[in-house]
């Protein structure tokens, strides 16, 4: 929410974000647009890119445009599709492993899951 924000006001637009209701990215507190405007989404990181197009259709089903989208980390090495333009200010690839494969997890090292899917 801050690096959207911080982005809006260089920009000089406004800062909308979403939040995560009952599974299901929600546009709330009020925000709207007017129908086909322009947004850009703006993310801390992006992983394999799924919370991004959540939050992309989200947007468009309130009605706004997205017409690209922005991180300060793309986690994903440059593969997350998001069918439309992205920029990050680093692209890393960083490896993940199913669980059953994981040296971490062989080794007895317990998993830690942060970020805004995690169960409480």
């Amino acid at each position: 929410m801050l690096v959207a924000h911080e982005v809006a006001r260089a920009l000089g637009v406004r800062a909308l974000f979403t939040e995560r209701q009952e599974g299901a990215m929600t546009l709330r507190r009020g925000f709207s647009f007017e129908p086909g405007e322009p947004a850009l989404v703006v993310e801390d990181v992006i992983t394999t890119g799924l919370s991004t197009r959540e939050t992309i259709q989200c947007v468009e089903q309130a009605g706004g445009k997205v017409v690209g989208a922005g991180a300060l980390i793309d986690r994903s090495g440059g593969t997350a599709d998001l069918g439309l333009p992205k920029a990050a200010l680093i692209t890393l690839k960083i490896q993940n492993y199913d669980p059953s494969e994981c040296p971490l997890c062989r080794a007895g090292i317990p998993a830690v899951k942060p970020g805004s899917r995690t169960k409480k």
